[in-house]
């Protein structure tokens, strides 16, 4: 069964509030994290490795933080390139919540929080960062990677980790078969039991 961090879950009361001191994109910033919402303890060891292993962002574009949880890819990104629009999206409320308190506190005004459905549909992403949860079993991750990786920019791409005892080459696999042609998955790096992939389009 899921944990109940993929389920929708009401925002957190000021009792609930957990404040914590990290570094996210080369600067240590004070964030607030919860119960009920993945890693409320901090930075969780797959999105470590996504932040330390994908390339800067550009400066301008569209980007996408999939599954943004209290938000450190969203605010990575945004605080990164301040002139990018940053969706960030995620079916737990609380978590939603936690990350536009997050990104009003470090003034990251670029970040745009809201539930998968509230995107517009015509919107495409230059870049996408996401550390997507497996755990919700294959048939809910497949349709969500289905849905949103072809909403690439022609010159995107995505940035994917996930850890390898957890169905990383499996999912690799199922990338290279499922994904529109003119799509490409690469293995683009493997550290501390993740691997990161990279997916783009020609």
């Amino acid at each position: 069964m899921a944990s109940e961090h993929y389920f929708t879950a009401e925002p957190a009361s000021p009792g609930e509030l957990r404040e914590l001191t990290l570094r996210l994109a080369g600067r240590e910033v004070r964030v607030v994290t919860a119960g009920g919402v993945f890693a409320p303890d901090g930075l969780d060891k797959g999105t470590a490795v996504l932040l330390r292993g994908a390339p800067p962002p550009p400066a301008h574009g569209t980007f996408l933080d999939l599954g943004c949880g209290w938000g450190p890819i969203a605010l990575s990104l945004a605080l990164h390139s301040p002139d990018a629009a940053v969706y960030a999206v995620d079916v737990n409320r609380r978590a939603l919540d936690l990350l536009q308190r997050n990104a009003a506190a470090l003034g990251c005004a670029n970040v745009r929080v809201m539930e998968p459905h509230a995107v517009p549909e015509a919107t495409v992403f230059d870049l996408i960062w996401s550390n997507p949860p497996i755990r919700v079993g294959k048939e809910a991750l497949h349709a969500m990677l289905g849905s949103w990786l072809p909403r690439l920019a022609a010159s995107g791409e995505a940035w994917l980790v996930v850890q390898r005892n957890l169905g990383a080459d499996s999912l690799h696999a199922w990338l290279e078969r499922e994904l529109p042609v003119g799509f490409a998955v690469e293995r683009a790096a493997s550290s501390k039991g993740f691997r990161l992939l990279r997916v783009t389009r020609s």
